[in-house]
């Protein structure tokens, strides 16, 4: 009988622990905890994505022709020109690739600037509050970066003028945003999508598996959740 009420008593104290825990981080702790994980996300993301195959060969970012030019493009291939659609799209996900790599440092300079007085609130968010963090303060600086990159391979390729054209005369239309009439620019966007998609991803496996994480301190913080 002994034995059980001393063991009832340590799973109550243990659940209070836990139910604590969060709360008995330190801010140091928390702040330190989220920067490791974030930081192995955007490296995992950029990875992942920035090699040959990473956009095309993954159905979650592969980058397509946008909106209704998209469906479009189902009637050109019916016309005998499937061939050009594939290779339009194959070089919008190359040159997304090409700029993935380098995103990587400006990430990890962001994550480090991540403030201790956010880290608790960011912890205690939604699945991907810690990407949506990064996302906001790191995005128009990505987006100057990768530009210039998406630009250069989509000249190398040969097909951004065509591309913008077709894409352009559409707009007028009303058949594409104008937003996404210009190729660099689209493409640019759906690169910053994708790796933002990846990270979140990757946020929310280490919080459902704090083992997963790199370091222990992010398993410590993210385990305390």
């Amino acid at each position: 009988m002994l034995r059980l009420i001393s063991l009832a008593t340590g799973l109550l104290l243990s659940g209070s622990a836990l139910a604590l825990s969060l709360a008995d981080l330190t801010q140091t702790d928390a702040s330190g905890g989220l920067k490791d994980a974030l930081s192995q996300g955007a490296q995992i993301a950029v990875r992942q994505l920035g090699t040959p195959g990473g956009f095309s060969n993954n159905p979650q970012v592969r980058i397509e022709l946008p909106g209704k030019l998209g469906k479009a493009a189902k009637t050109m291939k019916i016309m005998g020109m499937g061939a050009q659609v594939e290779q339009l799209e194959a070089s919008m996900n190359q040159a997304a690739e090409a700029a993935v790599p380098q995103a990587q440092a400006l990430l990890l300079d962001a994550v480090q600037k991540m403030t201790v007085q956010d880290a608790k609130s960011i912890l205690a968010g939604p699945q991907d509050s810690a990407t949506q963090y990064l996302n906001r303060s790191s995005r128009e600086q990505l987006r100057a970066q990768f530009l210039p990159i998406v630009q250069q391979a989509t000249a190398q390729i040969g097909l951004a003028q065509q591309y913008n054209a077709f894409a352009g005369q559409a707009a007028s239309f009303g058949v594409v945003d104008a937003k996404n009439a210009n190729v660099e620019n689209y493409v640019t966007e759906q690169a910053l999508n994708g790796l933002f998609k990846i990270i979140a991803q990757q946020e929310a496996s280490i919080r459902q598996n704090p083992a997963g994480a790199a370091t222990s301190l992010a398993k410590k913080v993210f385990g305390a959740l």
